[in-house]
């Protein structure tokens, strides 16, 4: 009799890797996960690796915002407020500096793609933050609702760079959907009244500017600074309710949600609202189940717990690699390739 072969499903890489740089995220990832690997992120490393943590220089070099030394959130850094006698209508950003990253990256991904790096039908991925995500930590409550607007333009803008300068069959676009949840579940503030409703238009209408043809997907997260979540998910309920309304929304095609899975959790009450969930046929479900501390036996009970929920998923970390030391990259990447 014929030996069954283990079903290997198909891996997502959330965005940051830490190490050195586009070129080792790419080979290294590319020669251990092959074709399970739909689409490579760059690795948003060096001064990206900690998320949204380098945009402070975004807003501490804007002549028309000015610092509030008493207000510090992510990582201590200080918040900032538009100046006095600055109206919302003048402000302006200039680089954000995710156009450029992308672009560079690209040059590199393509390169080793013609040499065989990397496979023919691997598309780029780029992931990047909604712009309520560097709103809310960097920018006092106060002054939100009065600077998103140029923020939000300005990142709108390099994402149009991004897609101008990328042939769209080659490119995968990620919304870090992070501070959203945040706000869905009580732990943060914002400026907005109706909280589901304002975090998911917005979503819906950055959705609306990636281009047809280029790949749309979703990464949900509770949040990995310091290894921690902000609150720790009860269950999947939010996470299936924004998932849902997020499909409801957006009309294009929506290749990939990607939604965490805490270390402890194998149960299988974590994983039953996921029979709620209702996504486009086309949309492929990934899974944080993967962790580094109880390796293959706990992604595998993880596994198992949730294919009870919900037969079809793929498999990924709960968040970047970014806050994770270099080398436990390979090992990381080892237990994705081998459940």
């Amino acid at each position: 009799m014929a030996a069954t072969t283990h079903h290997k499903r198909d891996v997502l890489l959330v965005g940051s890797v830490p190490l050195a740089d586009a070129h080792a995220v790419f080979t290294t990832a590319s020669h251990i996960l092959g074709d399970r690997l739909s689409r490579i992120p760059d690795g948003e490393t060096g001064v990206r690796t900690n998320w949204i943590g380098w945009q402070v220089g975004v807003f501490m070099q804007n002549p028309q915002l000015e610092p509030v030394t008493q207000e510090k959130r992510y990582d201590g850094l200080p918040q900032f407020q538009l100046k006095p006698g600055i109206a919302p209508e003048e402000l302006t950003f200039a680089n954000l500096g995710y156009a450029d990253a992308a672009i560079a990256s690209y040059t590199v991904f393509r390169q080793l793609q013609e040499a065989g790096e990397i496979g023919a039908a691997t598309k780029f991925q780029v992931s990047l933050p909604t712009p309520l995500a560097p709103l809310n930590r960097c920018i006092t409550v106060a002054s939100q609702a009065a600077v998103e607007p140029a923020y939000e333009a300005r990142m709108l803008e390099e994402l149009a760079m991004i897609c101008a300068h990328i042939p769209h069959n080659h490119l995968a676009i990620q919304w870090d959907i992070a501070i959203e949840m945040a706000i869905i579940e009580g732990v943060w503030p914002t400026f907005f009244e109706d909280v589901f409703e304002g975090c998911i238009s917005r979503i819906a209408h950055l959705s609306a500017q990636v281009p047809d043809g280029v790949e749309l997907g979703y990464h949900l997260c509770y949040g990995d600074a310091m290894h921690q979540h902000f609150v720790q998910p009860a269950d999947t309920t939010n996470l299936v309710r924004v998932a849902n309304a997020i499909s409801e929304r957006v009309t294009r095609q929506i290749a990939w949600i990607h939604m965490p899975v805490p270390r402890e959790r194998s149960d299988d009450a974590y994983f039953a609202p996921l029979a709620g969930l209702h996504l486009h046929p086309e949309t492929t479900l990934f899974l944080g189940v993967v962790h580094l501390t109880d390796g293959i036996a706990g992604t595998e009970a993880r596994i198992a717990a949730a294919a009870r929920a919900v037969p079809d998923f793929g498999i990924a970390t709960e968040c970047g690699f970014g806050r994770r030391p270099p080398e436990t990259v390979v090992a990381l990447l080892d237990i994705h390739n081998a459940v």
